[in-house]
């Protein structure tokens, strides 16, 4: 659990970074899973958007009470595990992730998502951690993005140089199994990979199901990312209710414990 003065920080700063770690067989299951994943879609190499809709088995690892505990602290009880994605950075070829708010691409509606960064592999300033500006998020709202269609970027909507300020940025370095937390209004953003190491990330998506996920600005975003279209991302209640009385859950119960929860094996 986190304590007061941590969920104080993460609403301050935007981003937290607990005391908490996966162990090396959860890792290792990770990283099988993604392996595996990358055989069927070599595409997918660098940076995998939206893993569930390839392979719901990935749901297992959202299954953690103790990541359900802290999450619950920062945005509610009821919650719906929504995406996650795959940031692999392979040495020396992963991509730049531009400076941005991930509530540019989101189709939930009030805008809220509590994003648990896992590291994978030792995540450093040399093979393209994570960067955050710390308090970006404070003022609740999506700033103005410009397209950047340059290669070598994972994502190609950008806040322009106006709108960051680098000189607080924060470099996220994490040892393999720690978590970041982070908010959805957070400005972050990431350099390539220089280094002979991997650095894997896997995010899991948690938001609160008072929002409602809108499946058709779900389909404008696709384009936006220059996805399928017609992708659909599973949504799955974790806990609890929702809250909205709108969302479309994978799930045909809505238990009050993750643990009720049929979730599908990784193949």
């Amino acid at each position: 659990m986190l304590s007061e003065s941590q969920i104080d920080q993460y609403h301050e700063d935007g981003f937290l970074v607990p005391g908490f770690r996966l162990g090396e067989r959860i890792l290792d299951d990770i990283k099988s899973a993604h392996t595996r994943l990358i055989e069927r879609h070599p595409e997918y190499v660098d940076y995998c958007p939206a893993i569930l809709p390839l392979d719901p088995g990935f749901t297992r690892f959202a299954c953690n009470d103790e990541i359900l505990d802290m999450v619950a602290q920062l945005i509610g009880e009821d919650i719906a595990l929504w995406n996650s994605s795959f940031f692999a950075k392979p040495a020396r070829v992963g991509s730049t992730t531009p400076w941005h708010q991930d509530g540019e691409y989101w189709p939930m509606r009030p805008l809220a998502t509590c994003t648990v960064w896992i590291a994978v592999d030792d995540s450093t300033t040399a093979n393209g951690c994570l960067r955050v500006i710390r308090g970006s998020h404070k003022d609740k709202r999506v700033r103005k993005h410009v397209t950047n269609d340059a290669p070598g970027l994972a994502l190609h909507e950008e806040l322009p140089a106006s709108e960051v300020n680098q000189e607080e940025a924060v470099d996220l370095i994490l040892e393999a199994g720690q978590i970041s937390l982070h908010d959805v209004f957070l400005v972050h953003g990431s350099e390539p990979n220089r280094s002979a190491d991997s650095r894997r990330g896997m995010t899991l998506r948690f938001m609160p199901t008072s929002s409602h996920y809108d499946r058709d600005i779900e389909l404008e975003q696709n384009r936006k990312l220059g996805l399928d279209s017609g992708l659909r991302r599973p949504l799955y209640l974790m806990r609890g209710i929702d809250l909205c009385g709108r969302n479309d859950f994978e799930n045909e119960t809505r238990p009050t414990e993750v643990s009720q929860v049929s979730m599908p094996p990784i193949e």
